[in-house]
Parts: structure tokens; sequence; C-alpha cells
């Protein structure tokens, strides 16, 4: 009987947006107002990872980066702060979206900047990710044309994934760890 008022039961639509945050910056928030907005998402969740496989360890230690997000979202009541890797014991995406599934019977849309869709293929189980959610990717300065080029996009156009188009923040976190 549980499962099926689960499934006459209307699922919550949140976003998630992954990644180290290393460091959190305005770019994130505004992709976030966006996603919130266009989809008429209920939350949306910073999921912060400890490191990103395909990119280089970081140093920054992760309550540091925590108390950043929390200092950038500032009275964004719509965006969590959320470190999962512990409970699910996986800092891979799928496993993080059937967990979310799994516990909160929610349509997820999961965010992400052009730069990620590049080599979105290289994830784990990335068609599985495609079939379980909606991929929003947000277009970054100097990306559209290699991410729109990519397999990724190839593949999974049209099929569970959102290209947008906006007024781009022109940073990155790799941009701010240099300064």
């Amino acid at each position: 009987m549980v499962k099926l008022e689960n499934k006459l039961k209307p699922k919550k639509k949140i976003g998630i947006l992954g990644g180290s945050f290393n460091p959190a910056h305005r770019g994130h928030l505004k992709i976030s107002k966006i996603a919130l907005k266009k989809y008429k998402l209920r939350k949306i969740i910073w999921a912060i990872t400890l490191n990103n496989p395909l990119k280089k360890k970081y140093n920054t230690p992760i309550s540091d980066r925590i108390k950043f997000c929390k200092k950038i979202i500032k009275s964004n009541n719509f965006i969590k702060i959320k470190f999962y890797e512990k409970i699910i014991k996986s800092n891979k995406t799928i496993d993080l979206i059937n967990y979310l599934k799994r516990n909160d019977n929610s349509e997820i849309y999961f965010l992400m900047g052009a730069d990620n869709l590049i080599n979105f293929h290289k994830w784990h189980k990335w068609k599985l990710i495609s079939d379980k959610c909606i991929i929003i990717v947000f277009d970054r300065h100097g990306y559209k044309k290699k991410s729109l080029n990519s397999i990724s996009f190839k593949r999974l156009k049209g099929k569970n994934l959102k290209f947008i188009e906006f007024n781009k923040v022109n940073i990155s976190s790799s941009q701010l760890r240099k300064i």
C-alpha cells in the first residue's frame, strides 16, 4: 500500500549542483537561481565532493568549503549545502541520484556547466544518470562549441538533456584559486 501512495503523490522537483566548490562563487549561485525559476524546483542541493575524480586533488578542507558555500548563498534558503559521501559511501553521481530517489521520491534536475559536459561520457554510468534525471547544462564562457560537439551532447541531445544559454558570469573556481 505504501508503494501505491508514493506513486500517486506528486514528486518534488529538486536540483542538484555537484562539485568540489573550491571555492564556491557567484556563478554557482546564478545558475541555481535560474534553474529554480525556469524549472519550478522546490530546492537546489549543492552536493559537495571531496575531490572530482577527473581533476587534480585539492588541499582546502571540506569544512572550509562548506563554510564558504554558506557564506556565498547568504539568505537564499532554497539552496541546501550537503556532503553525502560519508552517507552513501561513494563520490559517484549515479549513487547520489539513486540515494535521493530512494529516500526522497524526487524528480531530479542535475545542473552542470558546459565544461563538465565535454567529459561527461567519462563519468561512472553516465548514460544511466541521464535515464534517471534531467540534465541541465549551463553554457560557460569559452566552452559552448566544444560542449555542443561533445560525445555526451551528441548521444544525449533531446534525451533528458537541456542546454541553457544565459548571461554568464565569467568566473570559475580554478580562476579564483589562482588569485
